[in-house]
């Protein structure tokens, strides 16, 4: 255990931004797998927007690396292009 107040709260701190890391990038997947799902357009269309600009924070705020909002974002347009 740590033996001075700033190391202390270094603990709090590292705990509470691990947590809400995990939180947003969990949500990112599970809209992801959502929309990997889809198999209307029109529907696709309008969640296209959403999760591309999630992807865009969470590289911003650096969650996920920027190659893997890139990748991911590819994917998500090829998928997009291919639906009917």
């Amino acid at each position: 255990m740590a033996n001075h107040k700033s190391a202390l709260k270094r603990i709090r701190q590292t705990e509470t931004r691990r947590k809400r890391n995990r939180y947003h990038a969990k949500t990112m997947r599970n809209a992801l797998q959502n929309f990997r799902n889809l198999k209307d357009k029109k529907e696709a269309e309008e969640k296209l927007s959403g999760i591309l600009s999630m992807i865009d924070k969470l590289a911003a705020k650096q969650i996920i690396h920027k190659n893997k909002a890139s990748n991911l974002k590819s994917k998500i347009h090829k998928q997009y292009q291919k639906m009917t």
